[in-house]
């Protein structure tokens, strides 16, 4: 009888975290998917773009301070100049993308937007009036951004340590964030500020209320650091 309890207690926690890590694991499956089919979008237009000899890109690229091409900071980054310019987006863009999904494809769309509209933006007040520019790279710059603070706004441990898991690996990005001649860099800077902003912007304000709102159990130490981490990673199965 003296046990009971706990295996009550240890039921219904097992019950709480199933559901969790399942929506979880259904969640990283539909990044997964949305993913690919950006790839499989804007790859697809780099086929139309190569036969046109670029004419989508001259038409529907963002050309600083032309209030005409306005509406090319929402075709800008599904574009790009040439194969190599493509493939060196490809990667990265696929990478932080999932990272940015993986905890809902909602957020997600509304992370994307808000970065798409920052970068372009930012692009057609400060870039050069004589060029056009097109590509997903202030797209990767602000999924880089975004994944690099989501997790300390959103309390997420295993997101902090993604986060600093890919700015040690992918340090190198920052070098696209210096000006360079013939480099969109105001795209670049502009969707990695956004990303950080949008980490705040759209942080998990419901989550944190819950926590807030969650009466401790009597005779319960309170998580630590550690031990939620390792929640996190259960859920995740790894």
């Amino acid at each position: 009888m003296i046990g009971a309890p706990r295996m009550i207690r240890e039921e219904q926690m097992e019950g709480k975290s199933g559901p969790t890590a399942e929506i979880m694991i259904a969640e990283a499956r539909k990044a997964l998917w949305v993913m690919v089919g950006f790839l499989a979008v804007i790859w697809t237009i780099q086929v139309f773009n190569w036969a046109s000899a670029y004419d989508l890109s001259k038409e529907f690229g963002l050309q600083a301070w032309d209030p005409e091409t306005l509406p090319g900071i929402v075709t800008s980054p599904f574009l790009h100049w040439s194969w190599e310019h493509i493939e060196a987006n490809s990667g990265p863009l696929f990478i932080f993308g999932f990272l940015s999904a993986y905890r809902g494809v909602s957020k997600f769309i509304s992370v994307t937007a808000f970065i798409i509209l920052v970068s372009g933006l930012g692009a057609w007040f400060t870039a050069s009036p004589t060029g056009i520019g097109v590509g997903a790279s202030g797209v990767v710059f602000g999924y880089f951004g975004y994944v690099l603070v989501r997790g300390a706004f959103d309390r997420h441990l295993i997101d902090i340590v993604i986060g600093l898991v890919m700015a040690l690996c992918f340090a190198y990005q920052f070098m696209g964030l210096l000006p360079e001649e013939g480099v969109g860099w105001q795209a670049h800077g502009f969707g990695f500020l956004a990303g950080l902003v949008g980490g705040w912007v759209f942080r998990d304000r419901r989550l944190r209320r819950e926590k807030l709102q969650e009466p401790a159990k009597p005779g319960e130490p309170a998580p630590s650091s550690r031990a939620a981490l390792l929640k996190e990673l259960d859920d995740l199965g790894l």
